[in-house]
């Protein structure tokens, strides 16, 4: 079991800047596969950022790639989403999630464990 515990939330003006945290615990860390998802209110969780055992190959969203940056710190057992030049359609519920393997995925139902979330709102 893998416990994952977001923080960093908040409400933030467009352009402005915010950093997720993820804090694990539980079974070894460092060989989770980790990834960030997000849902906004009325539609689908989808996938935001994801990051390798090692932080060596991380994956973006299309709607985020070169505003946001995913990094892991596997002596800290945390993983972080650092956010930048937010945009109003970037209000949402972000949440952490890892996988029981190594394996490289940015499909939602392949992760195995996710945490409560943290909230995100940008003001325009």
């Amino acid at each position: 079991q893998v416990q994952l515990v977001e923080s960093g939330g908040g409400l933030v003006q467009a352009g402005g800047s915010l950093r997720l945290s993820c804090a694990a615990s539980g079974r070894t860390f460092n060989r989770n596969f980790m990834g960030w998802f997000r849902q906004a209110p009325g539609k689908e969780r989808e996938f935001v950022a994801a990051i390798s055992w090692s932080g060596g190959a991380t994956f973006y969203a299309d709607s985020v790639k070169g505003r946001f940056t995913i990094s892991r710190d596997n002596a800290k057992n945390t993983v972080y989403l650092q956010m930048n030049s937010l945009k109003p359609p970037d209000t949402a519920d972000y949440y952490c999630a890892a996988r029981g393997t190594i394996t490289a995925t940015t499909v939602l139902s392949a992760y195995d464990y996710w945490g409560q979330g943290t909230q995100v709102t940008v003001s325009s």
